[in-house]
């Protein structure tokens, strides 16, 4: 692929690469609506699923795998499994927050041009992968991190992504066929948007304010 061969043939970054690098990052948004009908062309795909295939990994067991959905009836399959865990989450706010809640967009499964679920393989490697021994949850991390390239990538080919996470995985599962020991690690929808919001829209819609990060960041000990 050119883009990555012309990386490896001078691996300084410019303080031009620089500053797009942090534009794409500070610019990504979780986009629920504004798709357009458009079809992303097949190599647009295979660029943001290249670079969600070089995230790094733990032990580098790339336990990833894409599954690209553009089939109406899947999509409303993975919809319908939506709406079970939405109406299941507004239950659990109260008063004010559950009205809001309810009225908040929060997926874009049916309108954008195509679907993309990464999947997390724990058994990949086998029982015993290096960086993996204290913790094995890493290997879901490292999924988590194909999920983070594949958004920037996507966002530095104009297209938007929303990461549908109110649904269960065992009916993400059942609808895309995934055999038992793989964990549905995302449910992403991809294409083209007529714009991108300026800001975070959960907090345009004053759910939450973005944190100071003055008050996260801790020096030698907590």
């Amino acid at each position: 692929m050119e883009i990555l061969q012309n990386a490896r043939v001078n691996s300084t970054i410019s303080p031009s690469e620089r500053d797009a690098l942090y534009k794409v990052i500070f610019s990504r948004r979780d986009v629920r609506g504004q798709y357009l009908p458009d079809a992303v062309p097949d190599d647009v795909v295979q660029r943001i699923l290249h670079a969600a295939h070089h995230a790094p990994s733990v032990g580098f067991m790339q336990p990833w795998d894409f599954i690209v959905v553009k089939d109406m009836g899947v999509r409303q399959g993975i919809k319908d499994g939506f709406e079970t865990a939405h109406r299941e989450a507004a239950a659990l706010f109260g008063g004010e927050q559950r009205e809001k809640y309810c009225s908040l967009k929060l997926e874009g499964i049916m309108d954008a041009p195509m679907g993309i679920c990464v999947t997390c393989d724990r058994s990949r490697s086998g029982d015993v992968v290096i960086g993996r021994t204290p913790n094995p949850e890493m290997d879901l991390y490292s999924s988590v991190c194909a999920v983070q390239n594949l958004w920037l990538a996507a966002r530095a080919e104009n297209l938007g992504v929303g990461w549908v996470s109110i649904v269960h995985h065992d009916h993400v599962r059942k609808v895309l066929g995934i055999p038992e020991h793989i964990v549905p690690v995302a449910w992403l929808c991809v294409g083209y948007v007529s714009f991108f919001h300026e800001t975070p829209e959960l907090e345009q819609a004053g759910w939450l304010p973005r944190m100071e990060l003055k008050t996260l960041v801790h020096h030698e000990v907590w």
